[in-house]
């Protein structure tokens, strides 16, 4: 074994209620997004398109993915009404996710359709982004209501940013992550899946490029296993032990606690400057978050699932195209999170299950991350 690498410590074999401190407390219910555990869901990110104009190797499958035909994407009208219900049974957060939510035409219409919903108890508007179209919506985006980006970059190398995507962009990712950081968003945060032997050796850098000296976020996100990415073959997870490890061999970490999905630290160099930004680590995998789960997903063709790492979902689109009633589309909702578990299963059980005889799951691109 190369001693250079990282020990990959697993999750507990079983996310079970018990292990995660979790009881039943009483049936899901749709107002207030409750599930069978008490969690209650405030946060919704919708994905918007499958499509993408990178291919990372982490989230696509090499053939790619077969795009949704035209007709089963949600319309804007649909993403509307969807999002406005959610808003009313307790969501506060929205979160627009792609594939790359800026390749789908009209993007800067829906961020303002969503954005009026502020008005209706919403407090928050995001998406997640590459940042490769970035520039150029700047300006409608925050016009439009949105309070804040992620942007995925995995390097600051040209040569492995085309290894990683598959294409060209590494200089336009960073110079659109700083001129995010200068329009005026209420936060800009640098999403970054940490590889083993492909980029770990750049996790300080990344931190000092955009935290040092600018309130930007850094968040290292573990490896996850999905349908066709070859996790634990040929991309490895860099553990979040192993990347505090690495951190802190070079800066000064001072944790704050977990916000959502990301354990939170303020930086300094050794014996030296405080970073004005901070570091994040979203640790699925070894050091689940699944207790205080807050968020569910839907679709780009509408259907609703209420974890990332569970295949179940609920399709509400053809519901919602047959003349569904909020009342009735809230009922499914309910039943989505009356299934919802207490945890996730162990990597291994997930990479099991992706390579199956005869498994259709979903990858991450056609989940939204």
């Amino acid at each position: 074994m190369d001693p250079r690498l990282p020990v990959i410590s697993s999750a507990p074999r079983a996310l079970d209620a018990e292990s995660l401190g979790l009881a039943v407390r009483a049936d899901a219910r749709a107002q207030g997004l409750f599930d069978r555990y008490g969690r209650s869901h405030t946060y919704l990110r919708i994905s918007v398109i499958e499509k993408c104009n990178l291919r990372c190797r982490y989230c696509m499958p090499e053939e790619g993915v077969p795009l949704l035909p035209k007709d089963d994407l949600l319309s804007f009208e649909e993403i509307e009404r969807l999002a406005s219900l959610f808003v009313r049974l307790g969501v506060r957060k929205i979160r627009v996710t792609g594939g790359e939510p800026l390749v789908r035409r009209g993007i800067d219409d829906l961020v303002a359709r969503l954005g009026r919903l502020k008005a209706h108890g919403l407090r928050r508007l995001a998406m997640t982004s590459n940042a490769l179209l970035l520039r150029q919506h700047l300006p409608a985006l925050l016009a439009g209501g949105l309070d804040a980006v992620n942007l995925s970059l995995d390097t600051l190398r040209p040569d492995r940013f085309k290894e990683i995507t598959l294409r060209e962009g590494c200089e336009e990712t960073i110079e659109a992550i700083r001129a995010a950081a200068k329009a005026g968003f209420d936060a800009v945060k640098v999403n970054a899946v940490v590889m083993a032997g492909v980029n770990d050796d750049e996790i300080v850098d990344l931190a000092r490029a955009f935290a040092r000296d600018e309130a930007i976020e850094v968040r290292y996100i573990e490896y996850m296993p999905f349908e066709g990415n070859h996790w634990g073959e040929r991309l490895r997870m860099f553990p979040a032990e192993a990347i505090r490890a690495r951190l802190e061999e070079q800066l000064e970490l001072e944790e704050i606690g977990l916000e959502e999905t990301a354990r939170i630290y303020r930086a300094r160099e050794r014996g030296g400057r405080d970073f004005r930004g901070r570091i994040g680590i979203i640790s699925s995998m070894t050091e689940p978050f699944c207790a205080t789960c807050n968020r569910t997903r839907l679709t780009a063709d509408g259907h609703f699932r209420w974890c990332l790492l569970d295949e179940g979902e609920i399709d509400l689109r053809e519901p919602l195209r047959a003349g569904a009633s909020d009342e009735q589309l809230a009922k499914l909702i309910e039943n989505g999170l009356r299934a919802k578990k207490p945890g996730h299963a162990p990597a291994e059980e997930l990479v099991a299950l992706h390579q199956g005889a005869g498994h259709h799951g979903r990858s991450m691109i056609r989940i939204g991350g």
